[in-house]
């Protein structure tokens, strides 16, 4: 791969601007595209200048003088015999000012602007002419506008593009006879058309549809298909531990559940069991929707791989939930005679060194936790099974760190990756596409739809009094949600105590617990034991309690400033309640004014409750990168395609990929270097 410093000119300083907005080699200065054109091919009188033009103009100044108000500037007058224009300077110098005195004659480009009194052009790129001589000649082609600061000017990335033209060869990857078969440009074409367009094609180049920016859409996307079958292929490499037995610990939980399975969770259990039987490392992606019953079935696969010998670590984001879910594992398993352990970052020193003991001495049989199961001082006896619950709130490097630890002599854990935010199509085919994916499409049976409302925060009285009558009348329990606030834990946690106490003073005759991320661990699981057992009938908490909370009798969610929050979280929340056959209500207040986007998002959630519909409409409003819940390197970390607006593209790019993948590997690999390069490791988790 040729690097950006074998061009002329390019010095450490300018490698240093450079490497900020990612320009290593020069196929990545071809994919740094413009934000817009100039048209520096003609000249454009005076007298014809709309505002918004980015234009070249010729002429005369008149009159330059400097103006002094909030700040100064320089004007000159410039003149073409047509018409006037105004050309401000904020940021200007004593030889300028000389320079740019009356009876000069400039030619000069940048975008017409609406001044005071007349159009203007603010701080135009500008030449003095000498009509004595030739002009100076015309741009043959429109002069591209890149994003870049003031440590780098435009100049640079004229340069650097038309070296780059000039001395290299700009080799296209894709087969000639694939590309021909999806009608693309060659990648030669493409990159001329973005940077150089000539001003017949100026008006298509904002289509967002143009098929030279397609090109490098549908190159990106492949590239990154490429990856992930690449890493796939190679974890399929790794052996794993076969985890066949008869299945007698999975016939003793079925045997001792009060309910019964969905043909949904039963079809799943089926994919993941084939999985855990083969000696490749299943990476299996678990999505199912608020509710659907993912954690039974993360328990059977559990007891598949303890039958067999193996250990299992089940990894949660927040101790609540991972408390959440030792108290269910627990309740499942030991009447099994499965011993099930706690590991945190909250426990005590003399705790934790008695819980690492047992683990690694194999006396435990299943390690639930936070982020502190893959610390460097915890090691597995024999793990055969990593469970990841709410996937995407982990980095992909402590995922990967968590399925190292089961490394026994190159035999590898199988993993399963289970998430209750349902993914669009579009993004698992991006993101996802190394994992097989399994879906839980079907609620438990006697689950109501919870009624959704949306209020303004001005009518929370008769939101109080409608949790007096849930809490007294109906004997059921209710929470209130606090959301984050500018990003802000400590003003998260004073506005749920402040709530606290003035819900308390509105209902005195109810019990109402607090829960936040802050707590103790003992003081959490104190506060949630209470509101389970009934004595709390209402729960202030922040966000904490987003995932894996489930308390049947509750029947009523009210979110404050919900329309601070993203769809998929507000869909999670409302998830809290309704986990019976109760009938449930959620309600939205809100602050005005509303956004019109705000306003459209608490309507999606109002109206919809099939979580993969919201997660669709969440794509679309904020992104993969939001939806994903993080913006980690390498994933989805596109520079010229968007999943939302190319996802057109996908089923070509699947299909090409799996030609190029198996027919073509040098090619294959090289776009993968070109595009994706330091995080081609990442999908091994």
């Amino acid at each position: 791969m040729v690097t950006i410093d074998s061009l002329h000119g390019v010095n450490a300083k300018v490698i240093e601007q450079l490497d900020k907005l990612n320009i290593h080699t020069i196929y990545d200065m071809l994919f740094y595209l413009p934000l817009r054109y100039e048209d520096r091919t003609k000249i454009k009188q005076l007298a014809d200048l709309q505002v918004g033009d980015n234009t070249m103009v010729e002429g005369t100044i008149q009159a330059a003088e400097v103006k002094y108000g909030k700040k100064r500037s320089l004007i000159c007058m410039l003149e073409d015999g047509t018409g006037t224009i105004a050309l401000r300077f904020f940021h200007f110098y004593p030889a300028q000012r000389e320079a740019l005195k009356p009876g000069t004659k400039l030619r000069c480009s940048g975008e017409v602007r609406q001044g005071y009194h007349c159009l203007e052009l603010v701080h135009p790129q500008y030449e003095p002419l000498d009509y004595s001589n030739l002009s100076p000649d015309l741009a043959e082609h429109l002069t591209p506008i890149y994003r870049t600061n003031s440590k780098l000017s435009q100049t640079v990335f004229y340069s650097l593009i038309d070296q780059i033209f000039a001395k290299y060869e700009i080799i296209d990857y894709i087969p000639e006879i694939l590309r021909s078969k999806l009608n693309l440009l060659s990648l030669q074409e493409a990159v001329q058309i973005l940077h150089h367009p000539t001003p017949e094609i100026a008006p298509s180049l904002t289509d967002e549809n143009h098929p030279a920016r397609i090109r490098l859409a549908f190159e990106e996307l492949l590239a990154h298909h490429l990856s992930i079958y690449s890493l796939r292929a190679n974890s399929n490499k790794h052996n794993a531990a076969n985890l066949d037995n008869a299945g007698i610990l999975v016939q003793a939980l079925l045997a001792q559940l009060s309910f019964k399975l969905t043909a949904a969770q039963e079809l799943v259990i089926t994919e993941i069991n084939s999985d855990l039987r083969s000696t490749n490392p299943m990476q299996r992606l678990l999505q199912g929707d608020v509710g659907s019953g993912k954690t039974i079935v993360a328990a059977i696969s559990a007891l598949q791989a303890i039958e067999s010998g193996y250990q299992v670590a089940v990894m949660a984001p927040t101790e609540l939930l991972s408390e959440q879910h030792t108290r269910t594992f627990t309740q499942w398993l030991e009447p099994l005679g499965i011993k099930v352990t706690w590991l945190t970052g909250s426990l005590t020193k003399k705790k934790r060194e008695q819980t690492l003991a047992i683990i690694l001495a194999g006396q435990v049989s299943l390690v639930i936790g936070t982020h502190a199961l893959f610390q460097k001082d915890v090691e597995f006896h024999k793990l055969g099974l990593v469970i990841i619950d709410e996937q995407h709130r982990f980095g992909v490097h402590q995922r990967l760190a968590l399925r190292n630890k089961g490394n026994q002599d190159g035999v590898y854990p199988h993993q399963l990756i289970m998430t209750a935010t349902p993914i669009p199509r579009t993004l698992a085919m991006t993101a996802y596409a190394d994992l097989d994916t399994s879906i839980i499409d079907e609620l438990p049976p006697g689950r109501t739809p919870v009624t959704t409302v949306v209020m303004p925060n001005t009518r929370r009285s008769e939101v109080v009094e409608r949790i007096k009558n849930v809490c007294t009348n109906e004997a059921r329990q209710a929470y209130w949600v606090c959301p984050l606030i500018e990003e802000s834990e400590t003003l998260q946690l004073q506005a749920a105590e402040e709530t606290a106490t003035k819900l308390q003073e509105s209902l005195p005759e109810l019990q109402i617990g607090l829960v936040h991320g802050r707590m103790k661990s003992k003081e959490k699981e104190q506060v949630m034991d209470a509101f389970i057992t009934k004595e709390i009938h209402l729960l202030v908490a922040t966000t904490v309690i987003e995932v894996g909370v489930d308390i049947p009798n509750s029947s009523l969610m009210i979110i404050e400033n919900a329309e601070r929050l993203g769809l998929s979280q507000l869909h999670q929340l409302r998830g809290r309640v309704g986990r019976g056959a109760i009938q449930s209500y959620c309600v939205l207040l809100y602050q005005q004014p509303l956004s019109e986007v705000a306003k459209s998002r608490l309507g999606i959630i109002r109206d919809n409750h099939d979580g993969f519909v919201i997660a669709q409409h969440d794509l679309d409003i904020r992104g993969p990168g939001e939806v994903l819940g993080t913006k980690q390197k390498g994933v989805m970390n596109l520079r010229v395609a968007d999943v939302r607006r190319d996802k057109d593209l996908l089923n070509d790019v699947v299909e090409i990929g799996k030609i190029i993948f198996n027919d073509y590997p040098e090619q294959c690999q090289a776009l993968i270097e070109r595009w994706v390069k330091e995080s081609l490791h990442y999908g091994e988790v």
